[in-house]
């Protein structure tokens, strides 16, 4: 028997990086409102009582556009409200650096039908799928991710009325012959006010919601280690505490280390970027493989050139845990080949909708991972039976 850990790790929306992907994501939301044909790759930077957009941004309608209002709307959104902790929506010196995109890349996107549509950067993306989870994400980050989201709705509900913004949760899970059983450790650490003990009210507050959040896995016992705040005291946090620069949390927006990452970021970024809107492209085809019954695991490798619409390379990898039958190289020609799925970025981005988001914001992005949720397009297992059809899966 093959036993090993492994761990993810997640961050709140209040982590200094994460409130500048918000800002980001905000300000592309914005910009798409005001021009679906938008050229968005709006970095934000936030520190001490201080954010500034930087970037790229050429849209219609440029003069209607507000990033510092939307900049501040954020903040605020997400809790920063207090002067005296030296970063607060109504009191952070604000700057707008952002210029228009480079004609250089525009003449290799802009090219009139979807299908001609060219890359928006050379790059490689990936896509993964696992049978893990009910939502085909690797258990830990998948965990990790439900402990986020479970502490903002403390936080902001006021059950736990000490918490604040700032916090990151890390889960490491037993895996016996790639198959989890068990949690062995959690560490959460939350930013809070100055007033409560960390040994009477922090600790035992904290590792109650931990347990109960994550009862319902039957992965939690006696012997899981819950630590909280480690280093015993946790006041100072967000962008006082740290910088916080968009993109710098790409491992937690995707599959917490369980599948390689191509580099590039998501938050900020108009679809025509391929590093955002390949990798949700991947994820899609990969988890309608899983779906299907072609694979208990499945990565997918995608790559581009700048301004080329067709994919430069192609790879699939099942892990061994292909169904009878079904092999990596016919998997790669129902990519590439069937019409069950078009990897070409103008066909890509009209598939999933992404110039129009129905239901949901590239804002909805950025806290709790990008993959894994149902609201999203890329989450769909509407190809599963074509799929299936064409591997001849019994």
């Amino acid at each position: 028997m093959n036993r090993c850990l492994f761990t993810s790790e997640s961050v709140s929306e209040g982590h200094p990086d994460k409130v500048a992907d918000a800002i980001s994501d905000a300000v592309l939301d914005a910009a798409l409102a005001l021009d679906p044909r938008a050229r968005v790759a709006c970095e934000s930077f936030v520190g001490p009582d201080f954010a500034a957009n930087l970037g790229e941004i050429s849209l219609r309608r440029r003069d209607e556009l507000r990033p510092e209002s939307i900049a501040r709307a954020v903040v605020r959104d997400i809790g920063y409200d207090r002067p005296d902790e030296r970063f607060s929506w109504d009191t952070l010196v604000y700057e707008d650096r952002l210029n228009a995109q480079s004609p250089d890349i525009a003449m290799g996107v802009d090219r009139g039908a979807p299908e001609e549509q060219g890359a928006g950067d050379q790059g490689m993306m990936f896509g993964y799928a696992s049978r893990e989870t009910p939502e085909f994400m690797p258990a830990p980050i998948a965990f990790a991710h439900r402990l986020m989201r479970r502490f903002t709705d403390e936080r902001k509900s006021g059950r736990i009325a000490w918490l604040r913004p700032d916090a990151k949760s890390q889960v490491t899970v037993a895996y016996e012959d790639d198959r989890p059983v068990g949690i062995d450790t959690v560490v959460l650490s939350h930013q809070t006010t100055a007033e409560p003990d960390i040994d009477r009210d922090i600790r035992p507050a904290i590792e109650a919601v931990v347990r109960d959040e994550l009862a319902s896995t039957g992965l939690v016992s006696d012997s899981t280690r819950v630590l909280v705040n480690p280093t015993g005291r946790f006041v100072v946090g967000g962008p006082a505490g740290d910088s916080g620069l968009t993109g710098r949390k790409i491992v937690v927006d995707t599959y917490g280390g369980a599948c390689p990452h191509g580099g590039g970021a998501f938050s900020g970024k108009d679809p025509s970027k391929v590093d955002r809107s390949a990798a949700y492209y991947a994820r899609y085809a990969a988890k309608n493989l899983v779906a299907a019954g072609a694979a208990d695991r499945c990565e997918i490798q995608v790559s581009y050139a700048i301004g080329v619409a067709a994919p430069v390379s192609c790879r699939v990898k099942f892990f061994g845990t292909e169904a009878p039958g079904v092999s990596e190289e016919a998997a790669v020609r129902l990519l590439l080949e069937s019409g069950i799925f078009d990897f070409r970025p103008g066909k890509l981005v009209a598939d999933l909708g992404l110039l129009a988001p129905s239901g949901w914001s590239y804002r909805d992005t950025v806290n709790g991972g990008h993959f894994g949720r149902d609201k999203f397009p890329w989450e769909r297992l509407d190809r599963a039976e074509a799929v299936r059809e064409a591997l001849r899966i019994k």
